[in-house]
């Protein structure tokens, strides 16, 4: 039986697991990755990581064609260096270098938001033989992206492309971490909706929001809005149509410029199910340029959760079909 390695990198936890034939996870290990230190440290915390999941899979590394890794930054999958990575303080780290000669089997790197894109495109929401072109997004901290075309993962002639968090929508608007006024990102990740649940609540003293946070705006998370609406709270409701606009209003934009068979949705938003997405569809419908067209972009929530990491980096050396 064939066998697959992968290593996601985060900034919080070192995830490496051995995938089976049919792409399920069969073995899995964790460390810390107890930012910031050296990267030789984290990187030999990879190399842990991964020997411990191989063990438990009762395989030798050997029996591997190669290990894929997914890695926060601008990484460059054709020499295995990851570039800048702003959340593990990396600047040119020779991570495919190193780890294949820690490990003695090839290192096939890649963006971890890539990765888990290619892990929704081979085994996820997207794993379909008819999908060749396919967006994923998730609605975190952020909004990372992963664009695949023609079935290969699209980074552009700098490896950099698929930042689509960063498309301004509204010119002006509120700043971005990246340093930009308006970004998707920040009225569309997690966090863009927990400022508009604030700022909605500092206008509207008597909104239930104030309850469903204990009071206390420290409190307000991805899901008061939506419990709000649910109450009945038209404060609330507010809130989640503005950030049901800002959301379409970026994917109608990526649906115009790459016109994919499909997008997934992932993040803990992405949990409000129909909540989120009957409203979506139909704003999405009523703006996609090809709406008139006989083939239409679908929309999904993603399938793999907080495996796709794993998934997609061990599939690095896969193709579809």
């Amino acid at each position: 039986m064939r066998h697959y390695l992968g290593i996601d990198l985060g900034g919080t936890n070192i995830a490496a697991g051995v995938l089976d034939e049919s792409y399920r996870i069969v073995s899995s290990a964790v460390r810390k990755t107890a930012c910031p230190r050296p990267a030789q440290a984290i990187m030999d915390d990879m190399v842990a990581a991964a020997r411990e999941a191989a063990e438990k899979a009762g395989i030798q590394l050997e029996e591997l064609e190669y290990i894929g890794v997914g890695c926060p930054g601008s990484v460059n999958p054709e020499n295995g260096f990851i570039q800048f990575s702003n959340n593990l303080a990396f600047y040119d780290v020779p991570m495919g270098e190193y780890l294949a000669d820690r490990l003695g089997r090839p290192v096939l790197v890649e963006n971890d938001a890539n990765a888990a894109a290619y892990g929704e495109f081979l085994a996820g929401a997207a794993s379909g033989e008819e999908i060749r072109n396919f967006i994923a997004i998730t609605l975190g901290t952020g909004v990372g992206g992963g664009v695949i075309l023609g079935g290969k993962i699209y980074g552009g002639s700098n490896h950099a492309g698929g930042e689509l968090g960063h498309m301004v929508i509204q010119a002006g608007g509120r700043p971005c971490t990246c340093g930009r006024k308006g970004c998707w990102e920040a009225y569309a990740s997690a966090t863009g909706l927990i400022e508009t649940t604030r700022e909605s609540m500092r206008a509207n003293p008597d909104s239930q929001l104030w309850k469903l946070a204990d009071g206390d705006l420290s409190k307000v998370n991805g899901r008061t809005a939506f419990d709000g609406m649910r109450a009945g709270d038209d404060a609330a409701a507010q809130v989640v149509h503005a950030y049901i606009e800002a959301l379409a209003a970026g994917l109608t934009n990526i649906i115009n410029i790459f016109q994919p068979d499909l997008v997934s949705l992932a993040g803990g938003i992405s949990k409000e199910g129909d909540a989120l997405l009957v409203p979506l569809r139909e704003i999405v419908d009523k703006e996609d340029y090809a709406r008139f067209g006989s083939q239409r972009t679908r929309i999904a929530i993603a399938q793999l959760g907080n495996d796709a990491g794993v998934i997609g980096a061990a599939l690095l050396g896969v193709k579809k079909g």
